[in-house]
């Protein structure tokens, strides 16, 4: 993406690696299509401030810097304020300009004194355009911003659309499990998709850039114990939990692609042997049950263990990068789960199944609507509280349920699960 700001080897500088002498830079450049200036902060700026950010969120993106002399583009400090400049100009756009822009603030200090300094503002292209500021539709028109007419509008909603159907195209598995190809015993899988919104960095696909991103997911897995192995895959690499049978029994995997979207699949812990024969019998006894002889049963206890436990890795993972889930669109999808029963041994889960049948997953395959966290209403998301009360609910367990039963029922199985 554009920046106005050059290091030593002439490549664009990110907001936070700005310093006050490459202000310098900006003397040699007239505002233009991605770079406008202001000189003040006063109640005119402020008012214009979202339908700056619109248009440049229709357009290419751009910088905003305010402190720089219209005229001479001489550095002319603006105070700090006592309200931080990020949560003043987050809360302009957040009630001006609809859907949310994406976009970073940093108030650069005057080395000579701190209460004074420059304010940048780095706008992203937006992914889901048009964005609207106080009902108008703003593009950039050279230096200028503008409403836009009906040709860029239409534009402007194939660029979302192109977009949606990106996300749609990423949201599917793509690891290979060698187990699968015996059609009499299909991996039932559960699949987390995590879709990098924004633009991509031209170093993204850099080999520094990638083996920075494997370090940290490899750290991700030893924060929980796991060792993992690395495989890679034409735009991806493939982290699996290090197991001497992964050949013959499904474990989890983690695809992470160089602009770091990602994609879980968690098989599930079945039922087997002599253990499910006895599982048969158990649920044999529940009036409401009658168990088929093929009937597949899935571990409750360790299944939901493995499905947090695994989300709570990628949690860690966006930690670690310094990211934020706001530039995720995310979704999930269940694999081969139709009819898989939900086993414990736990007295709760077997008295509740007698009045009531034991759990199972009643849908076929499907995946799940996606979900942009960019748009203000995710600002607590968790991978692990998403995937957890997504896969259980999906395996019947009756969440937000408001009957002592079914309550009493959730609190005994995702106690059984443990913290690990």
């Amino acid at each position: 993406m554009f920046s106005p700001f050059r290091d030593d080897q002439g490549r664009p500088k990110a907001i936070e690696d700005v310093t006050w002498d490459d202000l310098a830079q900006l003397a040699d450049l007239e505002e233009g299509f991605a770079l406008e200036f202001k000189q003040t902060f006063g109640p005119g700026v402020r008012r214009k401030i979202p339908k700056i950010v619109a248009s440049f969120s229709n357009s290419r993106g751009g910088w905003i810097v305010i402190g720089i002399a219209d005229d001479s583009r001489e550095v002319a400090p603006v105070p700090r304020g006592t309200a931080d400049v990020s949560q003043v100009i987050g809360e302009l756009c957040r009630h001006h300009v609809s859907p949310a822009p994406h976009f970073e603030v940093r108030f650069l200090a005057d080395p000579s004194d701190d209460g004074r300094g420059v304010i940048l503002v780095r706008v992203d292209e937006g992914d889901f355009p048009p964005y609207v500021a106080n009902g108008i539709v703003e593009i950039r028109e050279g230096s200028t911003s503008g409403p836009a007419d009906g040709t860029a509008l239409v534009d402007l909603y194939d660029r979302a659309t192109s977009r949606r159907l990106d996300v749609r195209r990423f949201c599917r598995r793509t690891v290979y499990y060698p187990m699968a190809d015996d059609v009499a015993d299909l991996v039932a899988l559960f699949d987390l998709y995590l879709f990098r919104l924004g633009p991509e960095a031209e170093e993204v696909n850099s080999r520094a850039s990638i083996n920075e991103g494997a370090a940290a997911m490899r750290a991700a897995f030893r924060c929980y114990g796991m060792g993992c192995r690395v495989q890679h895959a034409h735009d991806s690499l493939v982290f699996r939990t290090s197991q001497r049978d992964e050949t013959v029994v499904a474990h989890s995997a983690i695809e992470l692609f160089p602009n770091e979207s990602m994609k879980l699949s968690v098989p599930a812990v079945m039922v087997t042997g002599g253990e499910r024969e006895r599982a048969i019998r158990s649920l044999a006894e529940c009036t409401l049950f009658s168990p088929r002889q093929d009937a597949r049963l899935m571990d409750a206890t360790a299944t939901l263990r493995r499905v947090t436990r695994m989300a709570s890795l990628l949690d860690r993972y966006v930690r670690l990068r310094g990211l934020s889930w706001r530039e995720y669109a995310v979704a999930y999808e269940l694999e081969h789960m139709a009819g898989v029963t939900l086993w414990s041994e736990n007295e709760t889960y077997l008295s509740y199944a007698v009045l009531h049948g034991a759990l199972y997953c009643a849908t076929t395959d499907c995946i799940s609507r996606v979900r942009y966290l960019d748009d203000g209403a995710h600002d607590t998301f968790r991978a692990r509280q998403f995937a957890g009360s997504h896969f259980f609910e999906a395996c019947g367990l009756p969440l937000g349920s408001p009957e002592p039963e079914d309550v009493e029922l959730v609190n005994a199985l995702l106690s059984t699960s443990g913290e690990h």
